[in-house]
Order: C-alpha cells, then sequence, then structure tokens
C-alpha cells in the first residue's frame, strides 16, 4: 500500500486530473508487469480527516515480484511521469499476505 500527498500548490482542477492519471497509468500495468496480479488506485471519496491525497494498493505474487515492479520500465514510467513530478510526500507499507 503506497500513499501519497499531491503538491498543495495544484489547482484543484489538476490535482483531479493528476489522480486521474496515476489510476489509470497505475490499473493499467496489471498484465504488462510480470508478478503483478491486482491494482487499485483509490483517487475519490477522500474525508476531511485524511492527510493523503491518492492511494495504491496492488498485490504481487512474492517479494521477488515486488522488486521486478518496481524496476520495470512501463512502471518506473508511470512513476516518472504520473506520480514524482506532482507529489510531495510518500508512504509506503508492504507486507506478506
Amino acid at each position: 500500500i503506497i500513499l501519497w500527498t499531491l503538491n498543495p500548490d495544484l489547482s484543484e482542477d489538476k490535482k483531479q486530473a493528476v489522480k486521474e492519471g496515476i489510476k489509470t497509468g497505475l490499473e493499467g500495468l496489471v498484465g504488462k508487469v510480470p508478478g503483478l496480479i491486482d491494482v487499485k488506485v483509490n483517487i475519490s471519496g477522500r474525508l476531511a480527516s485524511s492527510n493523503a491525497d491518492v492511494m495504491l494498493d496492488s498485490t504481487l505474487e512474492s517479494e521477488e515480484a515486488l522488486k521486478g515492479y518496481a524496476q520495470h520500465p512501463d512502471h518506473v514510467a508511470v512513476a516518472n511521469e504520473k506520480v514524482r513530478p506532482y507529489t510531495v510526500q510518500r508512504s509506503c507499507l508492504d507486507f506478506e499476505i
């Protein structure tokens, strides 16, 4: 699970466009990245008590698959083009189920 906080200097319209781009980009990796089973990106329904703007919940086959995902060119492209330029904070919790 990854939580991102968007740059507060972005307009509300830009934030919405960024969130939609992150969702489309990351959810589109299923079937392209070996070992990536499922991806859900939550960009709506955020309550005022939240301190993050976007949540990524992904399921991978193994810890090795997670390492491969992190370095996969399609994932790196989404991260570099749709996520990193617009976020100011990232929190991550990787765990085994």
